[in-house]
């Protein structure tokens, strides 16, 4: 556990009466038996201003972040944008010539770290995921749904695989220890990615908690009735109980963090300490909106 002081909120100019509110609605999921646990992190100006865990749990237990993960690769990528090592116009054949099969030879860089790229359903999971070489061997036989660069639509898992591939050709290690050592190592934050058995006594089980939402309350909320088939099932999300899986380091959705580290780590997206990425990248990719098409959710 990396160590986290915290400093008195209002010295970081937090409204504490707020913050208090933001704490009881937090306590009172726990009460109401809607979680098991909740930990949750405010942080400020690089610093750490609250950090608690309520329920079963600690401040040491690190919970699955699943797509929370996609930050930290992609503030990887960043990094080698800013090197000069990947070209987001490029295609992502000239990278990795495994990937240009079944005419996915058109699709760039950008298109995949956009969600546009045309092949959000394409399969990958256990054990296959596990191997670099039967990584590579899946790449080969995805098909696209769509002409990448004509929609976007969310790739649970399927675009950040290949962002982890582009990573580990262009840095030269494995993907998970390119994200320790070039952003979380860096930042003195604990490791996220690919945690190995004997380490993960400390991670919390994840549960089924409540009620699926009736489609009247998909309507109020989303605007649809019912919510597409994906690989984010119920099943999936269980499966990140299991030690191997944890071990994976799946690079959309298998990160293992504490609040207080993903709370630092955005800080650090917002203040770039060390000046970790080059800073014209770095605003271009935390503030310019380069994808505009509609969700494929949003119309039904």
């Amino acid at each position: 556990m990396v160590n986290t002081p915290r400093i008195d909120p209002e010295a970081l100019g937090v409204d504490v009466g707020r913050l208090d509110g933001l704490r009881n609605r937090v306590r009172r999921e726990i009460d109401s038996a809607l979680l098991p646990s909740c930990q949750w992190a405010l942080a400020r100006d690089g610093q750490l201003a609250a950090f608690e865990t309520v329920g079963a749990a600690s401040n040491t237990t690190r919970y699955v972040i699943f797509s929370a993960t996609k930050a930290f690769v992609a503030a990887t990528a960043w990094q080698l944008i800013g090197e000069g090592r990947l070209d987001i116009s490029r295609r992502v054949v000239e990278y990795i010539p495994e990937f240009g099969t079944n005419g996915k030879d058109v699709v760039t860089v950008e298109q995949v770290m956009l969600h546009t790229s045309g092949f959000p359903y394409a399969p990958l999971g256990p054990p296959a995921w596990a191997y670099r070489d039967r990584r590579l061997e899946a790449f080969a036989r995805w098909r696209l749904n769509w002409d990448p660069g004509t929609a976007h639509e969310y790739h649970p898992t399927s675009a950040h695989w290949v962002l982890a591939e582009l990573i580990e050709r262009i840095d030269g290690r494995d993907f998970r220890d390119a994200v320790h050592e070039r952003v979380t190592g860096a930042l003195g934050l604990p490791w996220v990615l690919g945690i190995p058995p004997d380490a993960q006594c400390d991670i919390a089980e994840l549960s089924l908690c409540g009620e699926p939402a009736s489609p009247d309350e998909l309507e109020g909320v989303l605007g649809v009735r019912e919510l597409p088939v994906t690989e984010v099932t119920d099943e999936a999300l269980l499966s990140f109980n299991r030690p191997e899986v944890r071990a994976v380091g799946v690079p959309g959705g298998g990160g293992v963090a504490t609040a207080a580290t993903v709370a630092l780590f955005y800080q650090a997206l917002l203040h770039n300490p060390g000046r970790l990425w080059d800073p014209d990248v770095l605003a271009d990719a935390t503030g310019h909106v380069r994808n505009t098409f509609p969700d494929q959710l949003a119309l039904g």
